[in-house]
């Protein structure tokens, strides 16, 4: 069974804008036509393809046409970059674009996975488009088809999806000196002290603490950024779990104290990407392997 491509590029652009209005000025379209196209695929289909709410998010069989909605757009504007089309999707644009979203943890993102930024950066007509996950639910990403490629902890591949191990990013505990006194930062009061989590997602801290039958603290502050995440920490607001690449300059710089002597969790990455026959996308992959490679602990 084929689909149209023009219905594909609806329910899309419907999932990703969150609305049948966003979604039509996204296409150069009226929403009437947005709802026609998305109305005529789930009637071709036999099953309702998107919750109507606020935002709209497809539904299972949704998520199904998501990804191939997206692996025909990737595969067609790679198709027009070598014939040197314009894009279909652009208005008064400057040449082809090739579209890529990623999944990424931001502690990965602040860290090793700068080193790929500077080499899509020489690909002229690709648009990067990162979306900041926990590396434990970006899965859900490539699941729903909003993402192309993610770096992940989940070794298990998703439907349609292969996935490769990339290396351990090494996290310590961590605090500011004036936090823990003289003498307390090889055996800390776990329990006792102010924790910093990075969002409602960051287990790290919890299994950090699990590991050690300790209790949660009474204090929790959350700073969902990764600078401000090791900033926040470095100006004595809690201890938390800090990615090694951040935390040797500031160890160095005795900003932080590493906490429970060398005692470390190393979390495992891998890199997972839709199973589809894409220059670009295997271009993405070499350069996220290559950077692993010089960055993570095997």
């Amino acid at each position: 069974m084929t689909y149209a491509a023009p219905q594909l590029a609806a329910l899309v652009a419907v999932c990703d804008t969150g609305t049948f209005e966003a979604a039509a000025r996204a296409l150069h379209v009226t929403p009437s036509a947005v709802s026609q196209r998305v109305r005529a695929l789930e009637s071709e289909v036999g099953q309702v393809l998107v919750r109507r709410a606020t935002p709209c998010t497809p539904t299972d069989a949704g998520a199904v046409l998501v990804r191939l909605g997206r692996a025909q757009a990737l595969l067609a504007a790679e198709a027009r970059a070598e014939l040197g089309l314009d894009p279909e999707d652009a208005v008064g644009a400057a040449g082809p674009r090739v579209d890529l979203g990623v999944a990424v943890n931001a502690d990965s993102l602040a860290t090793w996975f700068r080193e790929v930024l500077g080499v899509v950066a020489r690909w002229p007509g690709v648009a990067l488009g990162l979306h900041v996950e926990d590396q434990a639910w970006s899965h859900d990403l490539l699941r729903e088809g909003r993402v192309l490629g993610a770096v992940t902890s989940d070794p298990v591949a998703v439907q349609g999806c292969r996935v490769e191990p990339l290396g351990t990013l090494r996290y310590r505990p961590a605090a500011a000196p004036a936090l823990v006194g003289p003498g307390e930062a090889a055996r800390p009061d776990w329990s006792g002290l102010p924790m910093v989590v990075f969002n409602d997602k960051d287990a790290l801290q919890d299994q950090w603490l699990a590991r050690r039958g300790a209790g949660a603290p009474r204090v929790v502050h959350r700073v969902p950024t990764s600078a401000d995440f090791v900033a926040a920490i470095e100006a004595g607001l809690g201890w938390g779990m800090v990615p090694e690449p951040q935390l040797d300059p500031a160890l160095r710089a005795g900003s932080l104290v590493a906490l429970g002597g060398e005692e470390h969790l190393d979390v495992a990455l891998h890199w997972q990407r839709w199973r589809l026959g894409s220059e670009v996308l295997d271009r993405l992959s070499d350069a996220v392997r290559a950077a692993a490679q010089r960055r993570l602990r095997p």
